[in-house]
C-alpha cells in the first residue's frame, strides 16, 4: 500500500496521504485517494495485477460512454509500473455514491432505480454489432454460438494444463458434458450481438445514498459485442438482482434458451476467472452446475 501511495504521488505531482480500498475483484482493486489534508481527491485508482487489463478497461469505458444514457467513469490516465510485482493502475473520475446492493428506502424507489438501470442498459443493447462478436482486444466477424464454442475450447484446453487440485472429477465431467452439448444448447439461436456492459450486476451500479437515484455504471467486463442474454447472465436468480432481471425481461424479452444458457455462461465464467486469476467461486460454480444439469439430458 505504501509503494502504491508513493507511485501515485509521483504521477500526480502532489502528496497522497492515504489510500482506501473501495472494492476488490479477482483481478483488480479500486482505491479512493486522499490529499495531504485528508480530503478526498476527485479521482480513484484501479489497480490491476496483470498487464494489459488496464488498457482494455479504458477502451471499454470509452466505447460505452459514446452512446450512453448512464454515466461511466471518465479515464484520466494509465500508469504502467515495473516495480515488483509489476502492475498497472487506471486513474478515473470519482463518483460519490453507494453500491446499488444497498436497499432502497422504499419499494417505489426500487422500481424507479430499476427503470433507470434498464433504460440505460437498453440504450447499449440497441446498438447492433453488424456481424461482429468478441472482446475488446479480439473482435471478429462470426456468429455468437461459434465464437462462444471457441472460447469454451480455449478455456478447456488451458484448464487441462493447469490441473487445479480443487477442481474435482465431477466438475470436469460436468464441463465436458456441457462442451459436448453446446450445439443442442444453442439450437435455433439467432439473436444479434449488441454492445454489452459485460459485468452487469448491482455491485457495478452506483446510486445516490439519499435519493436512491442512479449515478453511474462501473467495472465493465472485457466482452464488447455479445447477445443481450449474455449481459444478463450475472444477475442472480433470487433477491434484488432477480427483481431487476424480471424488470428487464418485461421490457425486452430474450429467447427461451436463456433459461439454460445463463447457467452455461455462469459455469464457464467461473472457469474463466480461475484460468485468468487463480480464484474459483465454488458456490457460484456449484449452483450453476445444479441448474444446468437437467438441461443436459
Amino acid at each position: 500500500m505504501e509503494q502504491l501511495r508513493s507511485e501515485l504521488a509521483l504521477v500526480l505531482g502532489e502528496a497522497v496521504s492515504r489510500l482506501e480500498t473501495i472494492s476488490e475483484q479477482a483481478q483488480s482493486r479500486l482505491y479512493a485517494l486522499y490529499d495531504d489534508h485528508g480530503r478526498p481527491m476527485p479521482l480513484v485508482a484501479k489497480y490491476f495485477r496483470h498487464q494489459g487489463r488496464a488498457a482494455l478497461e479504458a477502451q471499454k469505458l470509452t466505447l460505452l460512454s459514446h452512446d450512453s444514457l448512464i454515466a461511466v467513469p471518465a479515464v484520466y490516465g494509465l500508469v504502467l509500473s515495473q516495480q515488483p510485482p509489476a502492475h498497472e493502475m487506471l486513474l478515473m473520475a470519482r463518483y460519490n455514491g453507494v453500491s446499488a446492493e444497498a436497499p432502497t428506502r422504499t419499494a417505489d424507489r426500487w422500481t424507479q432505480l430499476c427503470e433507470q438501470i434498464v433504460e440505460g442498459v437498453l440504450a447499449w443493447h440497441r446498438l447492433e454489432s453488424h456481424g461482429l462478436v468478441g472482446s475488446v482486444d479480439s473482435v471478429q466477424e462470426n456468429r455468437w454460438p461459434a465464437w462462444y464454442r471457441q472460447r469454451v475450447e480455449v478455456l478447456w484446453s488451458t484448464l487441462g494444463g493447469l490441473s487445479p487440485p480443487f477442481l474435482t472429477l465431477e466438475d470436469r465431467q460436468m464441463l465436458f458434458r456441457s462442451r459436448q452439448q453446446l450445439p443442442r444448447l444453442f439450437e435455433g439461436f439467432d439473436d444479434p450481438c449488441v454492445l454489452v456492459h459485460g459485468n452487469l450486476r448491482l455491485a457495478s451500479v452506483l446510486k445516490d445514498a439519499r435519493s436512491d437515484q442512479l449515478i453511474a455504471m462501473m467495472q465493465p467486463g472485457t466482452i464488447l459485442w455479445a447477445p443481450r442474454e449474455y449481459d444478463l447472465m450475472r444477475l442472480a436468480d433470487s433477491g434484488a438482482e432477480a427483481s431487476l432481471l424480471q424488470y428487464y425481461l418485461q421490457r425486452a424479452p430474450v429467447a427461451e434458451g436463456f433459461l439454460w444458457r445463463r447457467w452455461l455462461y455462469q459455469m464457464w465464467d467461473c472457469v474463466d476467472t480461475l484460468v485468468s486469476s487463480g480464484q474459483f467461486d465454488r458456490p457460484r460454480f456449484d449452483h450453476a452446475c445444479r441448474q444446468l444439469l437437467p438441461w443436459l439430458g
